[in-house]
Order: C-alpha cells, then structure tokens, then sequence
C-alpha cells in the first residue's frame, strides 16, 4: 500500500443572484468559506460570474466577455489572498468575433498556472452555446499545480470518454469539470430522474475506466429566459466526488447553495491501478476509427 497523499478540497456550488457584482461577492464569501474549513483547492461552477447567458441568442451578452482580463486580475488576488489553487470558468474574448468558454486555473500566488478552453460545445433549446463559443485549441493538457495535476474539463466535455482518457494518459491526478446543466420544470418527474442520473453515471464511468477521483461542481436555482422563449432552467445542482473506483465521496443538494468541503486521496489512484489495469490492457492498436466522425 501507497502511503497516503490527501487533498482537502471545497466546491462552490452556487445561485445567480440579481448582477455579477453580488454574485462575484457571494463568490468571494463561500471562497473564504473553503479556506476556512481547509481546502487547498477551490472549484468554481461554469461561467460562475453571471447568469447563464446561453439560455438564449442575444449578440449585447458577448459584451460580457470584455471584462476577461480585469475578471483575470480579481480571481487572481482571490487565489493569492486565500493562498489557495483556485479553478474558475470565465467567459473569454481572443479577438474579435472569437470567444471561448475558458477554465483559468490560478496557483496559490496568484499566478496562472494554465487554461482550458471548452472542446465540446452543445447547442440545445435553452443551452445556445455554439452561438457563442468557438471550440477550444488548447488539447486535452492536465495542468501542473502545487496541489497536483489537474484534468480540468468543461460540462458538455462530460459526455466524452476520450476527454477523461487523454486527460488521464497525459498524468492528471483529477478530473475536474466545471458545470450548468439543469431540466426544465415541464419535464415529467422521471424524465428528470432519468436525465440526473445519466449525468453522474456517465462521470463515475471516466472516473473507473480511468481509475481517478473526478469532480462534478454544478450550478443551482433556477434561471429565467429574459426573451421568454423558455420558461427556464433549473439547474439541478447535485455537485459530487467520486473516488477512483467511483464510490461517492460527497454529495451535494438538488435546491441549495453549499460549500462542500472533502478529502480526497490522491495516492489511492496507483493502489486501484494495480488492481484493475485497465490502462495496461488497452489494445491501442485496435482503435486507429475511434478518429473517424461514422464507420460505414
């Protein structure tokens, strides 16, 4: 057995509130929150600043994206004050008419220690993101900090097995995926069930076959269409842990803001590794069509 390596972490699984400003500050407060209760590593939700903007095509909301170097600058004082690795999700513009849904990973001075740009982008009634993303070109690269190497991916970016696996070949010690997703209030209960639990399935799935602990930090509440196209979404909350067999670590509420706050074991990964060597058994030289759209 592998001596222990913990990892205390805090997930900020929040609501939108009336502006970016008493969001961010909310932020801010639950941030200090972790810190207080432990955490090393801090995780924030997708495009946690503001209101899903996604909900609709609106060209006024890429104005959002002007602020990305100032938010840079706020998050990056967030990270040294509370001398923690802070992960955020922010709304990037590269240039004009390019922008990317952008994870920026800061280290506990401040510093930048990498971005990830969204590969998967969905476009679905109510998650209108392909109006507003361009597909990142970052790659699949786990990012070096002083907690670890993190695999930080993006919630469509869920749905992908070879996300989490290349993710886990090139050494993460974590998946991480930063979230909104939600229902609709006029699907039926089972609907609903069915939806969540396919959701955290398919996760728990990339954390087995990769034998690595992952990490799912979702929105809560709902969020109204301002066009009013759509009723709305809910989203569901349920931020997890799993451990790298997959077992639940901690898990969060469908209604409420938290802070969760657990332990992880990075070590444990070569412990479960030895046991099931999915990564040795792999036939590399039998999957040359998984780089092809359809196979006739």
């Amino acid at each position: 057995m592998l001596n222990d390596r913990k990892l205390t972490i805090g997930l900020i699984q929040q609501t939108f509130l009336d502006s970016k400003e008493k969001t961010v500050q909310k932020t801010i407060q639950m941030i200090k929150e972790a810190k207080n209760k432990g955490a090393k590593l801090v995780l924030l939700q997708e495009l946690h600043q503001d209101r899903y903007f996604c909900i609709n095509e609106d060209t006024n909301s890429f104005d959002k994206a002007e602020s990305f170097n100032e938010d840079i600058k706020l998050w990056s004082n967030v990270a040294k004050e509370e001398n923690i690795v802070l992960v955020t999700s922010l709304f990037e513009k590269r240039t004009a008419g390019i922008y990317h849904n952008t994870a920026v990973i800061f280290e506990s001075d401040g510093s930048i220690a990498g971005k990830y740009r969204k590969m998967h982008i969905p476009d679905d009634p109510g998650f209108y993101e392909k109006f507003y993303f361009t597909p990142g070109d970052l790659g699949y690269e786990p990012i070096q900090t002083s907690v670890g190497k993190l695999g930080v991916l993006i919630c469509w970016d869920q749905w992908y097995p070879e996300a989490a696996r290349l993710m886990a070949l090139k050494g993460a010690e974590i998946l991480i995926y930063p979230t909104a997703i939600g229902w609709f209030d006029e699907d039926d209960a089972n609907e609903k069930q069915r939806q969540l639990e396919a959701w955290i399935t398919v996760q728990r799935g990339h954390a087995i076959a990769n034998g690595l602990p992952l990490v799912a930090i979702n929105r809560v509440g709902k969020e109204l269409d301002n066009y009013k196209h759509l009723d709305g979404i809910r989203f569901w909350g349920n931020s997890f842990v799993v451990g790298p067999q997959g077992e639940f670590i901690t898990k969060a509420s469908e209604n409420k803001e938290e802070v969760i706050i657990c332990e992880i074991d990075l070590k444990n990964s070569e412990n479960v590794r030895r046991i099931w060597p999915f990564l040795r058994d792999r036939r590399i030289e039998t999957y040359s069509d998984l780089n092809k759209r359809f196979i006739d």
